[in-house]
């Protein structure tokens, strides 16, 4: 059995860094490239700390591409202090990491996510953990991919809880709440992983404490910057007692869909200036045999953790 080939499409900040990690561990997942968004930080940003932690962890081996710089309503797009905040000034909890070798490729991430869709087909599943300009983009650019593509498996939206940037809104889709609805009322099938079940898994300093006791320069400065991550969520969250894994979730049901319990459902994004970036079902769809959206609703939680540490305990192991 082959491995699914996967895109990540990342604003790489402190969870898409271990979310990536993740991708580049699981024996399941062929990760043939990252694709570069805006978000907790700019574009460019995410490219280069994307391949930091590539070399980090001993994968120069994959390419990154530079994605969408601004939400496709906008020419620009302006980081939020809060983003600085949560994830650092450098989106990486402040840990500094060497200048990458490399540098992302000329081609830029919408042309290779369209290409890629022609050569793998239903093979090819990309995770998108932050806005989904790219991949709205790809689609404008090239509407036959809708129907090649495999599975978009994304962390964003909120379907039976509250947003966290507004009662409404998960800060992912918000970014670009035009982009998203493109994409969810678009035939291609998404995987929305949302705050319904992201906000069920944690990791605590007891986990990172196991990279740190490895002995190893990825082992201790994953553990750093995910301190700093778990850091801020005892300041902004303290009921939670610990760090959400929000874009590594996303990662893991790529893999293992069996890692949720999901609700088939064609749904909307809200773009009106009161609920911007709500994603709610589609009422004008309700009897539709075959919606595009499965919803993730429940979560293991406990085996999802115990595949999430396992997976990047043994990769920083392995790298020194």
């Amino acid at each position: 059995m082959t491995n699914k080939k996967v895109i990540l499409d990342l604003d790489t900040g402190i969870d898409d860094a271990m979310a990536l990690a993740y991708a580049v561990a699981a024996p399941g997942l062929d990760l043939i490239g990252v694709a570069s968004s805006y978000g907790n930080l700019v574009a460019e940003g995410a490219a280069e700390n994307s391949l930091k932690i590539l070399e980090l962890v001993g994968h120069t081996d994959i390419p990154v591409y530079v994605g969408e710089t601004h939400p496709s309503t906008s020419d620009h797009f302006d980081r939020l202090p809060v983003s600085a905040h949560i994830h650092g000034e450098n989106g990486i909890g402040d840990v500094e990491l060497p200048t990458p070798k490399r540098k992302p490729e000329k081609q830029g991430a919408v042309d290779f996510m369209i290409e890629s869709a022609h050569k793998y087909g239903k093979d090819l599943i990309i995770i998108p953990t932050g806005a989904l300009t790219n991949v709205a983009a790809a689609i404008k650019k090239d509407p036959a991919i809708v129907d090649l593509i495999g599975n978009v498996t994304l962390m964003g939206g909120a379907l039976t809880v509250q947003g966290n940037v507004s009662p409404f809104a998960e800060a992912n889709i918000s970014q670009d709440a035009e982009a998203a609805n493109e994409v969810f009322t678009s035939p291609l099938h998404d995987t929305m992983v949302g705050l319904d079940v992201t906000l069920r898994t944690l990791l605590t300093k007891k986990e990172t404490q196991q990279w740190r006791d490895l002995g190893t320069n990825a082992g201790a400065k994953f553990a750093d910057i995910v301190d700093y991550y778990i850091d801020i969520y005892a300041e902004l969250y303290p009921h939670l007692d610990g760090c959400s894994l929000h874009d590594p979730l996303a990662v893991g049901v790529a893999e293992d869909p069996s890692f949720v319990r999901t609700l088939d459902i064609d749904m909307i994004v809200n773009t009106d200036k009161e609920k911007y970036g709500r994603t709610i079902g589609d009422n004008t769809r309700l009897d539709d045999p075959n919606p595009s959206v499965s919803a993730a609703i429940e979560v293991d939680a406990d085996r999802y953790l115990e595949t999430f540490m396992n997976y990047l305990t043994n990769l920083f192991k392995n790298n020194q």
